[in-house]
């Protein structure tokens, strides 16, 4: 079945693995995503995380001053894009903790969120996102027995937070030793994702 040629749409990619060795399984979704969009005349933009220096922040007044280079420079892609592929592995249930970094980093208030508001103002909506996420586990299992929570709060408490939806995501697990078949029709379905657009 081939998939229906989407309309063209800006779309960041970002490679949330902390190792940027282009030998992760992280990378070759991400690749073949971004492979997908490219051919179906996507507009793309790619940060690879593991190659950029992201400070931790450690105190509320940093987090609370404008973002300086080279943060505006990722914001400017958050704000060029209308969808966002962020790839990641699970560690501990959860986004590893250079992901959660970045975000903290670009997400800040008065960017994207407006603080004088009570009910928190998203200023990043009409965006959409999607998290693919490897695990070792099965990915059933982690919806079912621990309810997907580190997953559901990304969503819930930053994208969502901050405007973006619909979140969509797709989990990727046993992926210790996964067959060379079973790799291959996980790399194809992230290039249907990408011709989508979605």
């Amino acid at each position: 079945m081939t998939a229906t040629r989407a309309a063209p749409r800006r779309i960041l990619i970002i490679e949330g693995h902390p190792d940027p060795s282009r030998e992760r399984l992280c990378h070759a979704l991400a690749e073949s995503y971004r492979e997908g969009a490219r051919e179906a005349g996507h507009d793309l933009r790619t940060l690879i995380l593991g190659d950029l220096d992201i400070p931790l922040l450690g105190s509320r007044s940093d987090w609370e001053k404008p973002a300086a280079p080279p943060l505006q420079t990722w914001q400017d892609d958050l704000l060029w894009a209308d969808h966002l592929v962020v790839v990641f592995p699970l560690w501990l249930g959860e986004a590893p903790a250079m992901l959660k970094a970045f975000l903290e980093q670009v997400l800040r208030p008065g960017f994207a969120f407006d603080p004088t508001r009570t009910a928190s103002v998203g200023r990043l909506k009409g965006r959409s996102a999607r998290l693919v996420v490897t695990m070792g586990m099965p990915g059933w299992f982690y919806v079912a027995w621990f309810g997907a929570h580190g997953l559901r709060s990304l969503r819930r408490n930053i994208f969502h937070f901050v405007g973006i939806r619909p979140v969509r995501m797709t989990l990727f697990g046993m992926v210790e030793g996964v067959s060379p078949a079973r790799r291959r029709a996980w790399l194809d379905g992230m290039n249907r994702l990408g011709r989508l657009g979605q």
